[in-house]
């Protein structure tokens, strides 16, 4: 297969392309490399990638309109897997255009470069974010998702949006994945795991929200790429038993479907700090604070529909996929 990746620099996008590199399909992948975070580490991820066979890149911006149209029309794809998007809840608090432009405005011009070349699927990116002010747990995709708490998740639910209708006016296929706490190597250093590593090693002290008493469901990288592979090669079909009188939002009249991806197994933050504690072999200086705006208290994925779909639930305990991330930390930063 042939297949485009936007956000190859990128966490997920990266460990995506090198696993379908190493599957034999080929990849073109596009990043603007944009200074959100360490612009080496993503260097250094584009250099690997680089270095295999099968792997084109160019720096594009995905809301340079001109520059991604023309990329859909110099080529055919297999499958447009869409990770890109301007990340971090916190982060929307301090920038909120960035969302509008890279989350808004870009996944448009995804959505227009398959519409006019015909993709036969476009699987992207959405978060657990978008499940807001929900408290029911687990939290299921045919649960409503109307009460996003930060403009981050206000952004990925309007992605799944304007998916749908695209897959209902066009016949575009398309597939959403809700991931759940992403981690594990080259992870991002905005996120706690990073930041709670650098941290410690370094004998400094970590900020610790909602007292530790916020409970996430960590999936590991490996988990969610091997999911993103299954769904890819899953064409999504309308649903003859959808009910407009009912409607369902987990499923659809048109060729389109949204899955959560997540281990179902919440930890609960002081937990997860401890198995970090015991993996470095040091203990953290704890700075305990309130629940910060924007985040939820706890998040749990109901994978019951990605399982009947392609046959897979996430399988790395957290505490492996901690060891292996600070192996990797220790290894790429010589510490």
């Amino acid at each position: 297969m042939h297949v485009f990746v936007t956000g190859t620099a990128g966490f997920i996008g990266f460990h995506l392309a090198k696993r379908l590199l190493d599957d034999g399909e080929t990849v073109f992948g596009i990043d603007n490399l944009n200074p959100y975070y360490d612009p080496k580490l993503k260097q250094d991820r584009l250099g690997l990638l680089t270095r295999m066979p099968g792997f084109g890149f160019e720096k594009i911006d995905l809301t340079d309109r001109e520059a991604m149209a023309r990329v859909f029309e110099e080529q055919r794809f297999d499958a447009v897997i869409h990770l890109a998007a301007q990340a971090g809840v916190r982060y929307s608090l301090e920038n909120p255009h960035a969302y509008i432009d890279a989350n808004l405005s870009g996944f448009m011009n995804i959505l227009e470069g398959c519409r006019m070349s015909n993709a036969p699927h476009l699987v992207f990116a959405s978060s657990s974010s978008v499940y807001g002010a929900n408290t029911r747990m687990p939290f299921s995709v045919h649960d409503n998702v109307d009460h996003p708490v930060s403009l981050y998740a206000a952004t990925k639910k309007a992605n799944e949006l304007m998916a749908h209708t695209y897959a209902s006016l066009y016949k575009l296929p398309c597939t959403g994945l809700r991931f759940f706490t992403v981690y594990g190597p080259w992870g991002r250093p905005d996120m706690a795991l990073f930041k709670f590593t650098k941290a410690i090693l370094e004998g400094a002290t970590i900020d610790v929200y909602n007292y530790g008493n916020m409970q996430r469901d960590f999936t590991y990288v490996d988990d969610i790429i091997e999911g993103l592979v299954r769904v890819m090669r899953v064409i999504p079909q309308p649903d003859a038993n959808w009910s407009g009188e009912h409607p369902d939002p987990g499923t659809s009249f048109a060729p389109y479907r949204v899955y959560n991806i997540g281990g179902s197994r919440p930890v609960k933050l002081i937990d997860f700090i401890t198995i970090l504690e015991d993996a470095i072999g040091k203990q953290a200086d704890k700075n305990l604070l309130p629940l910060q705006m924007g985040d939820v208290v706890s998040t749990c994925a109901d994978a019951v529909d990605l399982e009947k779909a392609v046959d897979f639930r996430p399988q790395v305990p957290v505490a492996e996929g901690i060891r292996r991330f600070v192996e990797w930390y220790r290894s790429y930063y010589a510490v």
